[in-house]
C-alpha cells in the first residue's frame, strides 16, 4: 500500500496515462467510423440489389400469375435460376409475394399461393418461427397466415402464450385468420392477463377477417382467467353475436366477481335490444 501511496503522489505516471487516454479515444473513433462507413456502404449495396430485383421480380410475377407459366419452367430458365438461389433475392422475392397476395383475390390469389409453395418460400416463413429475436417470429407468423398456412396454426397457438406483447397480438391474429373462432378457443387456458389493447387487438382482427356467429367464443366465457371472460363478453357485444344470449345469461347468474356480473348484464341489455329491433 505505501508503494502505490508513493507511486500515486509521484506525477511521473499522469503523462503516461494521458497519452494513452488520448491514444484509446482516437483508437475507438476510429473503429466506429469504419464500422459506420462498412454499415452504410453495405446498405447502399442492397438498396441498389433491391431495385435491380425489384424488376426481375414483377417479370416473374407477371410471367407465373398473369400468364399462368408453371413453376417447374421457371425453376429451369436460366435467367432465374441463379437468382432463386440467392438468399437476399428469395427474402425480396417473398416480400412481393406477399404484398401481392394482399392486393389480389380469387384465383390470383391462389396462383400466389400456390407459387409459393412450390418455390419453397414456404420454408423461409416457417424458419422464422424459431428464430430467437421476436420481431422475426412476428414476421414469419404475419406471412404464414397471409397465405393461409393452415399447417401452421398449432405452432403459432403455442407462440400466442408468449410474455411479449407485440408477438402475443401478431400470433393471436394469426390464428384468428387461420383457425376463425377456434383461433381463440385456446386462450380459455391462457394463464396470463390480457390487458385492453390486446383485447382491442383481438376484437378488430375479428372484425377485419368477417367472422360470423358461428361456435367457439362461448368457451372463453369458461375460463378461470377474468381477462379471457371480459374479452369473451366484449366480443359478443361489439359483434353482436346474439346467438350467445343464453351463455351470457348464464355467466351473469353464476359471475365469478362483481365486475364480470356487471359486464355480463350489460351485455344481456345490448344483446336483447338488438333482437328487439330486429
Amino acid at each position: 500500500m505505501v508503494k502505490i501511496w508513493e507511486l500515486y503522489k509521484n506525477s511521473h505516471w499522469v503523462e503516461p496515462f494521458l497519452i494513452g487516454s488520448i491514444f484509446l479515444f482516437v483508437g475507438i473513433s476510429a473503429v466506429l467510423y469504419l464500422l459506420i462507413i462498412e454499415s452504410r456502404t453495405r446498405k447502399i449495396k442492397q438498396e441498389k440489389l433491391r431495385n435491380e430485383y425489384d424488376l426481375i421480380i414483377v417479370e416473374l410475377m407477371y410471367s407465373v400469375v398473369f400468364m399462368d407459366t408453371p413453376f417447374s419452367s421457371v425453376k429451369e430458365d436460366q435467367n432465374y435460376e441463379m437468382f432463386l438461389k440467392d438468399n437476399y433475392f428469395r427474402e425480396v422475392l417473398t416480400e412481393s409475394v406477399i404484398n401481392l397476395h394482399k392486393n389480389y383475390d380469387g384465383i390470383y390469389a391462389i396462383k400466389l399461393e400456390e407459387f409459393y409453395k412450390e418455390s419453397e418460400l414456404i420454408n423461409r416463413s416457417f424458419k422464422k418461427l424459431k428464430n430467437h429475436k421476436w420481431e422475426v417470429k412476428c414476421k414469419g407468423i404475419t406471412e404464414l397466415a397471409e397465405m393461409n398456412i393452415t399447417d401452421a396454426f398449432d405452432t403459432v397457438v403455442t407462440i400466442s402464450k408468449s410474455k411479449n406483447k407485440t408477438l402475443k397480438i401478431t400470433a393471436i391474429n394469426a390464428c384468428i385468420k387461420l383457425g376463425g373462432t377456434t383461433g381463440i378457443i385456446h386462450l380459455t387456458e391462457h394463464p396470463y392477463p390480457i390487458d385492453n389493447w390486446t383485447q382491442l387487438n383481438i376484437i378488430n382482427a375479428f372484425k377485419k377477417h368477417d367472422i360470423g356467429d358461428t361456435q367457439g367464443v362461448e368457451y372463453l366465457l369458461e375460463s378461470k382467467n377474468s381477462t379471457v371472460v371480459a374479452l369473451g363478453l366484449k366480443l359478443i357485444k361489439e359483434l353482436k353475436f346474439t346467438q350467445k344470449l343464453s351463455h351470457v345469461k348464464e355467466l351473469a347468474e353464476r359471475a365469478p366477481n362483481i365486475q364480470i356480473q356487471y359486464e355480463a348484464q350489460s351485455v344481456v341489455q345490448a344483446l336483447t335490444v338488438n333482437i328487439i329491433s330486429k
